[in-house]
Formats: C-alpha cells, structure tokens, sequence
C-alpha cells in the first residue's frame, strides 16, 4: 500500500491542478485514493442517474463525455485522457449526474472522495478556481443551454439561428386559395391578408405553386398584364419545403441555396404556415440571403468586388455567439459558391455558347465545403468528349479564353490564383471527361509520390456549375478503379502518416525552432490536413461519395470500423481545430494583417490549448490505427 501511495503522489505531482499543492497535502491525499478498472466502452456515469461519489482522474486510458436528450441526439462535450478527471460537478451538486461518461478504451482511475476534495477546496482557492471555470462555463452548461433550451424570442441574436426549430417561427394559419383563381383575386386575399405569399392549391388540397407580391409586381404590373387572368399562369411551380424540426439554419441554407425568399414548413406531413426571408433576419439581427441578393444582382465582375468584401462580416456575425465551426464554413461555402457561379454566368454571357457543353468542378476546401476566409482557387473543369478533332479544338480554344477571364475575375473578388497552379486555366486541368477518367486510371495504377498527392487533392471535387452530369460520371468511375486497389490505399495511407499532429512527449506541442514562424506550429498542415486526408481514406475504402469531411464522417459511421468507433472524437477534433482557426484569422483579419494557419500556443489560454492537444491526441491515435491497417506498406 505504501508503494502504491508514493507512485500516486508521484503522478499527481505532475498533473494540474494537484501540481501546485505542497507536498504534505499530496502525501495525505494520496493514502486515501483507490483504483477502479473500467473496460472498454463502460457506462461510469449516466446523465440523469446517480451522482458522482468520486472525482475519478485518469491514470490510463481515455473517456468521452456527451449528454443526449433521445436516443439520436447527442452532443459530445469533451473527450478526456491521462492526468484529466471528470465526475467534479456532478460530486459537488450530490443530486444527479450532469452527462454521460463512457470508457473510450480500457481505463484506469484513481478515485478521490468528496470530503478529500472539499477540503482542498477550502484551503486552496487556485485547486476551486481551476474546477470551476474548467468545468462550470465551458462544457457542461453550455451544451444543456444548445440542447435543452430553445425559447424563441426575436432580436435574440445568432444563437437561436442553430437553436430554434423553424416551426416556432410560424405564427400564423397558412393562407391558400385554389390554384384556378384570377390574379384580382389572389392580390385581394394578400392585401386582406397583409401577407407577402399565397399558396396555391389544386382540386385535392395539395399544394403546387406559389405566388408572391414579387409575382405581381414584376409578372403583373410590369408586364401590363390583365387581372383577369388565372394566378395559374404567373405562380411559381418551384416549392422549397423544410420541415417544422428542422433548425432556422437550415431553413437559411435552403434559401441561399435555391435563391428563394419563402419556405413551405411542413409538419408531420400537413402544410403548417411559410416563413420568410424577413423571419429569419427578424430572428438573427441581419442575414446572410440580403449578401446573396446583392450577389444576384449583379451584372458585372466589377458590381460584384465591393459585394465580395462583405462575407468576412457574415463570419463575425456567426462567430458573435459561439456557431460551431461547421455552421460557420457551411454558411460561407454557400455565399462563395453563389459568387463564383456569378462570375462563371457573367463569364458565359460575355463569350457566349460554349461549343460543347462542360462543368466547372472544385476541390480543396471548396470542394470539401469547408472554406472560412477567402482561399486560393482550386478549380477545374470537365467538358463532353468531342466526336471529332474540330469540335474538340473549338471547345479548346472557347474554354481558354473562358478560364482565364473567370480566374481574373475571381482574382479581383479577393480570391488569389492557387500558387501550384491546380486551376482551369491551366490546360491540363481542362479536359474532356475522357481524360479526367485516364488521369484518374493512372494515378490510382501507378501510385507515385506526385499520383498520391494529385489524388488528395482532386479527389474531393464536386460539380458547382454546367452540366453536373459530367462530374456524376467521373465521380462514378472512381469507385470501380479503387475497389481492390490495396497497393494505390497503402501508398496513400504512406503519405497520410508523414503529416503528424505537432504533439511531443508527454504531450507538449512541438513548434518551428527558427525562421518567420519560430515558436508556432502549422493549424492547417499539422492539425487539419492529418484529419481530412485519413477520413478521405476511410471514405475511398467504403465507396462514400460524400466530399465533406463531416458527411464523410455520417455516412461512414455503419460502415467503417474505426470511424464507428471514434465518429464523435474525429466531429469533435475537427470542430475545435477549424474553430480555433476561423478565430485565429479573423482576429489577423481585424488586426489588417494577412490570414495565416500558424499558432503559439502561448497566446492560447489552458482551455483552448487542453482542447487541441486531446484533438491531435485523437488524431495521432486514428493515425497509429491506419498505420496498423497498412503496416506492409508504410515505408
């Protein structure tokens, strides 16, 4: 028992914050801990059951922490690993446990007693104040308050745009009328109404078409059109629906995405009332589908600089009350998608028909959908094998001139040319749909260093303008070509390995020794770059076409051992990375420097710099686990 005693006060000695209690006080609390053993994937503490009777500090192992209110919906709040504890505020409150707690792995625990812990407490206020606010403000609140409370009240700020389900926006009973009314009459039943929106339906009931007081004004008025005329001929066909439990963040998506002001809100299948693009902006303060307007009306490369400027505001408005990573580059994905389709329909217009019909795909994080600020172009495009040498040299010499008028464009709108030259305008990244699929065949056969990388960084396309179809065929050749392909998997897995998570021993971060970066380490490469490549891994060894790395993860999480496994550690890791990172370039941004990814961890407070080293914990792990799956071929 004796030894058992000093090799604990010797662990505790060297962990916060028993580190800055003397050492009589260590000694004492040392004789009075046990040990408990906890197996892989054991519940230790059940939200809602009963109170923590220990503070439980790891000694081996890892645990994750999450609370759920159903059986799907789970948040995970933390994930916790050697020289961390948990259990402290359930232990002190003495009435229920706060969260659920499971053994990530087999786990070892010392356990201290609640009256060891209130003594130190008591007589070592830097002991009280590193629990409290470790515990207290930063995870287990906070989540309840996302999850457990969502009251709706307008002017309540960004929040309530990821926390209220659209259904609380409706305040009314849906206005409809029969689908075979006149104009007269539609517009009366809107002033009547005071409503900008009408529902139409047909002889069932159901609901096909939409007329809006834009309608009236630009089909009507305009137009000089009779009133007499049937609302059938001027509604519009194109019905966005959301569902009444669907978040106002996805109702905002919907109405970025398909350019639309109304939104059908069904709930359990019956029509419950439409939300505007007014409700929302009521709700968040301002809203990010007026940036999208001002986008679509523009007619020139030049009306649309001054309107690309603004989409750094946008992600200060999301950061402002705490939206998660995802959120925030989802949003801004949608606003530069609807930019750069602007810049390619003005493009169009200006050169007119293409010779053959193409489409404009994207990689990198814009294929990934998970830009911040604005990034280098990677783009390319695929066009309609030619059925003869003439048309194919046409299409050639259209699609030269096209590319280089959009680069230039986007290169006005903020968004520099990519340094590696990964862009249309570059001949060899303009190429009918034939030789996209040769270069695919090629660098999966022959998997050298340069074949890997180019497939890390194309394999994340996603069509964004043209005809789609193009990319869905390429994109269905892939599958095929990868199937059984263990050499080309291996060498890539060999190349995702190399790009470690900057953790040293005993989990110190490891820093640039000299030069412009001297004490920082690199966010992107180190932390970002490991953990998108090994789900694009899992997600080429599973067939999953899904280019984000977050859908990624979904979809791989009944098809894929180790993402079944560790799915929520992988979501966490990249929501605390990309976070940290949208703040760090922000904060350069208003400070008038040039965004970059590298961080002292100096300037990053305990918390922030606990969170990101368990997420490169988390991420070496999958790595040591990819290194196991391919050990033949890791060189």
């Amino acid at each position: 028992m004796k030894i058992l005693s000093e090799d604990i006060t010797e662990f505790l000695r060297n962990i916060p914050p028993f580190h800055d209690l003397d050492e009589a006080t260590l000694r004492n609390i040392s004789v009075g801990i046990s040990t408990e053993f906890y197996p892989k994937g054991s519940l230790i503490l059940r939200q809602d059951g009963p109170a923590s009777d220990y503070l439980r500090i790891i000694q081996k192992g890892s645990v994750k922490v999450f609370i759920s209110s159903g059986q799907e919906d789970r948040v995970l709040i933390d994930t916790r690993s050697e020289g961390e504890s948990f259990g402290f505020l359930s232990l002190m409150s003495g009435d229920k446990a706060r969260a659920n707690v499971v053994a990530v792995e087999d786990t070892t625990c010392f356990l201290v007693s609640r009256e060891a812990v209130l003594k130190i407490l008591e007589t070592n206020p830097p002991f009280a104040e590193y629990f409290l606010l470790s515990y207290l403000n930063k995870y287990i609140d906070k989540a309840h308050h996302e999850m457990g409370k969502k009251r709706f009240s307008y002017g309540g700020g960004d929040s309530l745009l990821f926390t209220t389900p659209i259904g609380e926006l409706v305040r009314r009973e849906p206005i409809t009328a029969p689908q075979d009314i006149s104009i007269k009459g539609a517009a009366e039943i809107m002033t009547a109404n005071k409503i900008s929106c009408l529902i139409l339906l047909d002889s069932t009931g159901i609901p096909t078409g939409i007329v809006t007081d834009r309608d009236l004004r630009d089909k009507v008025i305009s137009k000089e059109r009779s009133f007499r005329e049937s609302i059938k001929n001027i509604m519009s066909v194109f019905l966005i629906k959301a569902d009444a439990r669907d978040y106002c963040f996805e109702a905002l998506l919907k109405m970025i995405r398909y350019n639309v002001h109304h939104l059908l809100v069904i709930e359990s299948g019956i029509l419950k009332g439409v939300i505007t693009n007014h409700d929302l902006m009521m709700l968040q303060g301002t809203s990010p589908i007026s940036l999208v307007r001002e986008i679509e009306g523009q007619q020139s490369i030049e009306g649309l600089i001054p309107v690309s400027k603004k989409v750094n505001k946008i992600v200060e408005l999301l950061m402002k009350e705490g939206a998660k990573a995802s959120n925030i580059t989802r949003i801004i994905t949608e606003i530069n998608d609807r930019l750069l389709r602007k810049v390619l329909e003005i493009t169009e217009k200006k050169l007119g028909t293409p010779p053959l019909e193409f489409c404009w795909i994207v990689f990198g994080s814009e294929g990934r959908k998970e830009q911040t600020f604005k990034t280098d172009q990677d783009n390319a495009i695929v066009y309609v094998d030619a059925d003869s040498e003439e048309k194919d040299e046409a299409a050639r010499e259209y699609l030269s001139a096209f590319t280089l008028l959009v680069r230039d464009g986007m290169s006005q709108c903020g968004f520099p040319s990519c340094p590696a030259d990964y862009m249309a305008s570059n001949p060899k990244w303009c190429q009918p749909l034939k030789v996209w699929k040769k270069y695919f065949a090629g660098w999966i056969n022959e998997p050298t260093p340069d074949a890997v990388l180019k497939s890390l960084i194309f394999f994340d396309f996603r069509p964004l303008y043209g005809k789609v179809g193009l990319a869905e065929d390429l994109r269905d050749s892939l599958a095929p070509m990868v199937e059984g392909q263990r050499l080309f998997l291996g060498y890539m897995a060999n190349t995702i390995i190399k790009k470690t998570p900057p953790l040293g021993f005993f989990r110190s971060f490891v820093v640039e020794k000299s030069g412009k970066h001297k004490d920082k380490f690199d966010l992107k490469v180190k932390g970002i770059a490991p953990l998108v490549d090994a789900v694009r891994l899992f997600a080429l060894e599973k067939n999953v076409r899904e280019t984000s790395t977050l859908e990624r993860i979904d979809a791989l999480k009944h098809k894929h051992t180790i993402v079944q496994e560790y799915a929520d550690e992988l979501e966490h890791a990249f929501e605390v990375i990309m976070l940290l990172r949208i703040h760090h370039q922000f904060e350069q941004i208003e400070a008038g420097r040039e965004p970059d990814n590298f961080i002292n961890p100096n300037t990053l407070n305990n918390l922030e710099k606990r969170l990101i080293r368990e997420a490169f914990h988390r991420i070496a792990k999958i790595q040591g686990l990819i290194i196991d799956k391919y050990k033949t071929m890791i060189l």
